[in-house]
């Protein structure tokens, strides 16, 4: 059966909107802002390693190389932010939708990062 929408189409705009969050993150690196007080170090070298996390799995599923293990990589990533960041704050005010959100953007990633022959 004929896919209605290609698969690779739906990785490559995936790809660019991860690659938007990575080129946010290095943008507002230097203001270090929403980065808990808990995490060792300086605030803005968190929000440029996630950056570039972010722009280097957007480079592997757009170019198809190691897709699967970004991808993978990109899901801890974000479980990781989850965990460290959002979720907190999120039940302080009682507004779950910001970690559900980034729960979607893993998933997605684990089920490309599935479907992936590399």
């Amino acid at each position: 059966m004929k896919q209605l929408f290609p698969t690779r189409f739906a990785e490559i705009l995936y790809a660019l909107a991860i690659a938007a969050f990575g080129i946010m993150h290095l943008q507002y690196g230097k203001a270090g802002s929403g980065v808990p007080s808990f995490m060792p170090g300086n605030p803005s070298i968190w929000l440029y390693i996630s950056g570039a996390g972010f722009l280097l799995a957007a480079i592997a599923i757009i170019i198809n190389k190691y897709k699967r293990m970004a991808c993978y990589l990109l899901a801890v990533m974000v479980i990781i932010l989850i965990l460290t960041v959002r979720l907190q704050p999120a039940i302080n005010q009682g507004m779950l939708e910001r970690p559900l959100l980034d729960g979607i953007v893993a998933m997605a990633a684990i089920i490309i990062g599935n479907n992936s022959s590399r």
